[in-house]
């Protein structure tokens, strides 16, 4: 069974930075693909960024240039480094896997993963 455990998150002023870690165990298939999503109060939880199998990256317009996803697949985990952090940017962060490779903009949405980790609060203030 795949199990995703989520750390890193914490409070920072506006233009900070923070890394997120998302520590994966179970996963028994080279070809999978992993992602990032956010949930803040009262909204629907939105696909922030993912890696696919052939490691190409995608994300959301909301974080281009200030988000970098990266997978170290010897220690079996996936980073989120986040700069230039903005009040908009405070939400629960959750890592998701799934099998396979996503095509398109699949990545974004939740059905597309198989697997959650418990999340991870980032809360940035102004």
């Amino acid at each position: 069974q795949v199990q995703l455990v989520e750390s890193g998150g914490g409070s920072v002023q506006a233009g900070g930075s923070l890394r997120l870690s998302c520590a994966a165990s179970g996963i028994t298939s080279s070809r999978y693909y992993m992602g990032w999503f956010r949930q803040a109060p009262g909204k629907e939880r939105e696909g922030v960024t993912a890696v696919n199998s052939d490691g190409f990256t995608s994300y959301a317009d909301s974080v281009k240039g200030r988000f970098t996803i990266s997978k170290d697949n010897a220690k079996n985990t996936l980073y989120l480094q986040m700069n230039s952090l903005k009040p908009e940017d405070t939400a629960m962060y959750y890592c998701a896997a799934n099998y396979g490779s996503y095509g398109a903009n699949y990545w974004k949405f939740r059905g597309s993963y198989n697997y959650w980790g418990q999340g991870t609060q980032v809360t940035v203030s102004s």
